[in-house]
């Protein structure tokens, strides 16, 4: 199962504002650790471990890559997105290295590119469960056309 990390970022983070990343979260930096952060930073887009890989060094392996996403997962320096049956993680707001206040705004995956992004202003609303019930997480994914492929759409349509 591929991982996809969802990143938007307020600025580019330096090299050694990354290690000060990893020191708040009690986390070693590692070279590895340091490479996939800063390349989500810096393709502030979704990127599954399939897409993640070509950009890494050589140095990296699939199960090294696997274990640094599942550590920033427990560590909550991301979260997970749904995708109808892949797991995709995001950055988490909590984490100070995004502009979201959290995670539980709504996720939207285009069917046409396949990118699916944080719509960080658009919260999922409130469900009311019955007694017994206990909550843990929730996620909800809009399927649909992006800005970029719906302004396409459009266009073609108008020729």
């Amino acid at each position: 199962m591929d991982a996809v990390l969802v990143v938007k970022l307020s600025s580019f983070m330096k090299p050694t504002q990354l290690s000060g990343v990893f020191k708040d979260y009690q986390l070693r930096s590692t070279p590895v650790r340091e490479e996939i952060l800063e390349i989500l930073i810096r393709k502030e887009m979704a990127l599954s471990l399939a897409d993640l890989k070509p950009h890494l060094s050589g140095a990296s392996d699939r199960a090294t890559v696997y274990r640094t996403l599942k550590t920033f997962l427990d560590k909550g320096i991301i979260h997970r997105v749904p995708d109808g049956g892949n797991t995709k993680y995001a950055v988490s707001g909590r984490s100070g290295l995004s502009t979201r206040d959290g995670h539980e705004h709504v996720h939207f995956k285009c069917a046409q590119c396949g990118l699916t992004r944080c719509l960080e202003g658009v919260r999922i609303p409130e469900v009311r469960l019955p007694e017994g019930y206990a909550p843990r997480e929730a996620n909800l994914l809009v399927e649909g056309l992006c800005q970029t492929c719906s302004r396409a759409v459009t266009t073609l349509a108008a020729v």
